[in-house]
Order: structure tokens, then sequence, then C-alpha cells
């Protein structure tokens, strides 16, 4: 074959592979880097939303944030809401892998009855759960003759707990559908090489379940920690940023700010430093993770 065939068929190639990647290159152009870059644009300005004119201001937004006590207390409650939430939903979910891998009955069953609840749009899952913790749970007070507080939404000590567990009865499912994956896809001769050694169900789980493991880790806690970090959605319909300020996100901060408040540039400020603090926790998480991978 001559290099000029050899380089027409490169050609060809190349456009063949470029039209395909055309139509996703422009969804992420015009769905977040042209979006992220007007929001920094307006982060510069003292925009309200509505009016023509916009006076630059510099960074004054963002000198204004690290004063902004509401800013900090959203960031405050939206760490937490990602912490314990990474921690409960990747151990749940693994766990319950573990158990519709180890051969359980009805597993088709428990599969869809995990994974459906996912499918219900966050918002949908706000309201049930308020109506849960408001009407459905106190009634088994007047059954069982009980006196248990289950208005987890009304006190700003247990909201976050009552968010928590909305979230995680969302979600686990899906998760756990991915740690499946990765468990039926480990091969069975090292399970079998792991039991003539002499290691024991504890040790084959940590030894060589958890490593082969590694990507579907990297992708659960990832997904769960940038997920968790961009909670809106199951606020609006269930707590509202309350009681009082007790679950407002940053993102719920800087929806109130920017469109009820009428300062758009100010809010553009916050959802910049948002998507920064989004990319460097992802990219941190990535890297340290994929190392792992690499050395096992």
């Amino acid at each position: 074959m001559t290099k000029k065939k050899i380089g027409g068929m490169e050609k060809r190639m190349f456009r063949q592979y470029l039209i395909m990647v055309l139509p996703g290159m422009l969804i992420f152009t015009v769905g977040l880097i042209i979006p992220l870059f007007l929001s920094f644009r307006y982060s510069l300005t003292d925009w309200d939303g509505m009016s023509k004119e916009m006076g630059f201001v510099g960074l004054q937004n963002y000198i204004d944030l690290f004063k902004d006590q509401n800013f900090r207390d959203a960031w405050w409650f939206t760490i937490r809401f990602t912490i314990f939430n990474t921690v409960i939903q990747n151990v749940a979910a693994l766990l319950f892998a573990v158990a519709l891998d180890s051969g359980i009955k009805a597993q088709k069953f428990y599969r869809a009855a995990f994974f459906i609840p996912c499918l219900v749009s966050a918002i949908i899952v706000g309201f049930v759960w308020l109506k849960m913790y408001s009407n459905v749970l106190p009634a088994l007070n007047d059954l069982l003759g009980t006196n248990i507080d289950f208005g987890l939404f009304g006190k700003g000590e247990t909201v976050l707990t009552g968010l928590l567990i909305a979230n995680n009865w969302q979600w686990i499912g899906y998760w756990m559908l991915i740690y499946l994956a990765g468990l039926q896809s480990v091969p069975a001769e090292l399970y079998e090489a792991a039991k003539i050694d002499g290691a024991g169900a504890v040790k084959r789980f940590f030894n060589v379940t958890i490593p082969m493991l590694a990507p579907a880790i990297t992708i659960c806690v990832v997904g769960i920690t940038t997920g968790s970090l961009k909670v809106y959605d199951l606020l609006v319909s269930s707590t509202k940023g309350g009681p009082g300020r007790a679950s407002t996100s940053v993102i719920y901060q800087t929806y109130a700010t920017a469109i009820n408040g009428r300062q758009y540039g100010y809010g553009s400020a916050m959802t910049v430093t948002l998507v920064v603090v989004l990319l460097l926790v992802a990219l941190i998480q990535v890297k340290g993770l994929r190392s792992k991978e690499v050395q096992q």
C-alpha cells in the first residue's frame, strides 16, 4: 500500500471521527463553556439581571463572598451533606451489591426495586419525603401508640439527617448497580487462587474484591461527591432551605441571590466559585483514585 493511499485513509478516518465527535463538542461548548464564560463575565459586574446597564466592579464580588456569612453557612451545610452522602452511599451501595452478588434469590426483583427510585425526579422525591415526615410516619404513632418525633425537616438539628435519608433512598440503588457490575467482572480465578493461599472471606474481600473494584469506586466516589455538592432540587420541594437557613446549599443560596435578590453579578460569582471547587475536587479525586488503580 502506497504512502498516498495510507494518507488518504487517515484523512477519511479523521473526518469520520470528527463527524462523530462534533455533536458532543457542540453540546459541551453551548451547554457548559459559553454559560461558564458568561457567568465569569457577569461576576465582574453589578448587573441585576434585568436592566441593560451593568457596571464593572472587578473582583469586588469575590471579595464580598469571603465576608458573606450566608455564603459561608451555605458552604458549611453543603460540605457536611457531601461528606455524609459520599460515605453512606458508597458503603451502603457496595454492601448491597455484595449481597446481591452472593447468589441471593429474586436478584432481578431487588435490582429493579433498588433502581426505580433514581428514575424519579428529585423534586418529587423531596415532596414525597416531606409528606412522609409530616403525615405518613406520624400516623404510625397513632397506630402503634408511640411518640416518635418524625418531623426531621422541621428542626435545624435534624434537617440534615432527613435530607440524607431522602437522598440515599433515591440514589443508593444506582450506585449499587455500578458496584454490582464491577463485582461480576472480577475473574473467579482470583478468588480460587486466594482460597488456595488460605485467605478467608474477609481477606478475599479486601485483597481481591476491593482492588478489582477500583474503577467502580472512582466512578461512584466522584459521582456522589459532585452530585452532592450540587444539591438543589431536593431542597426546593422539601425544606426550601429551612428551617431558618439550616439546609441552604450553595446552589440554593446562589439562586436566592441572583434571581430572588436580583443580584445577578454577585450570584454569578457564587456560581464560578462553585464550578472551580467542583473541578478541583473531581480532579483531585480522579487523580488519587486512578493512581491506586495503576498500583493495583
